[in-house]
């Protein structure tokens, strides 16, 4: 599997692969990610000219930290072989697959990502966006050692459920977080779903804080204005990287004179809360050293 220790991926944007002009304004976002789209935000009879738009971008680069993640389209309609193909050499970070409702359809991705002569630590993606994609994630999410994103497809999901939009989102909270436990038995990462109304933006911050405390990773964005929030909710603040350093600090300390537990703040501290420190400092370090 392709690994990277503690990748951001706070903000990932969609962009269609049929607007030029968007995909080429994302080399200068501050996003984590790029999702350059095949499949629903193109028509089918722009599907040909979106892939060969696609690839002559990544060819031409500048994209420099952010991930080139391609969604194509289902491997079941007349256009998936084609954009797997296309892709496979293409230098991109990872191959987003729609729709995934068993391990076989991920088991037939890899095979035929191989068959193009994809590298063979190109990463998949997948989305989880159906009812039966939700009840098989478990199934699905250790189905190859090529998976390593699992992204929320909550407005399919949504639909096909019949609940509504509300701003607790009740009637997709067992399915969040059923994804959410299947991405950590997995040691995968997670992305939260798209917030739709880009008028609300105390509505969308707060989603954003739902979705971080309740596990995942970063939010798929539809838009550039979304970014800021999204990065500051899956961010680390300063407060929280202050704690964190003087976690490690306090423990560092505790260690050398033979104990196992010490207190920060009244706190009680334990190997456990050492270990997610030096996550919020390695993911600190990762999103301020690049490039």
């Amino acid at each position: 599997m392709h690994m990277r220790p503690y990748i951001p991926l706070r903000s990932v944007l969609y962009a269609p692969g049929s607007n030029r002009r968007a995909l080429e304004k994302a080399r200068t976002l501050p996003i984590d990610g790029l999702i350059l789209d095949l499949e629903d935000a193109v028509s089918p009879d722009a599907k040909a000219t979106a892939r060969e738009t696609v690839a002559q971008v990544l060819s031409e680069g500048g994209y420099g930290y952010r991930w080139r993640v391609v969604r194509i389209n289902g491997l079941d309609t007349a256009w998936g072989e084609d954009d797997l193909q296309a892709m496979a050499q293409r230098g991109v970070d990872a191959i987003l697959l729609p729709k995934v409702e068993s391990p076989e359809m991920v088991k037939r991705a890899s095979d035929a990502l191989d068959k193009a002569g994809a590298p063979s630590d190109l990463p998949l993606w997948i989305m989880a966006e159906t009812p039966r994609g939700i009840l098989e994630i478990q199934r699905i999410v250790a189905a190859h050692p090529r998976l390593q994103v699992i992204v929320m497809g909550t407005s399919d999901l949504a639909k096909e459920l019949r609940v509504r939009h509300t701003p607790g989102r009740e009637g997709l909270l067992a399915a969040l977080g059923l994804c959410v436990l299947a991405a950590r038995t997995q040691g995968l990462d997670i992305l939260d779903g798209v917030y739709l109304d880009l008028q609300d933006d105390s509505g969308y911050a707060a989603a954003c804080e739902q979705g971080r405390d309740m596990g995942f990773d970063g939010k798929t964005l539809i838009h550039p204005k979304q970014i800021e929030a999204a990065n500051r909710a899956f961010g680390i603040s300063d407060d929280a990287l202050q704690q964190a350093r003087q976690i490690i600090a306090a423990w560092q300390q505790a260690q050398q004179v033979g104990s196992g537990v010490c207190v920060v703040e009244g706190r009680l501290v334990e190997s456990l809360h050492v270990d997610e420190a030096r996550r919020v400092v390695a993911m600190h370090e990762a999103i301020h050293g690049r490039s």
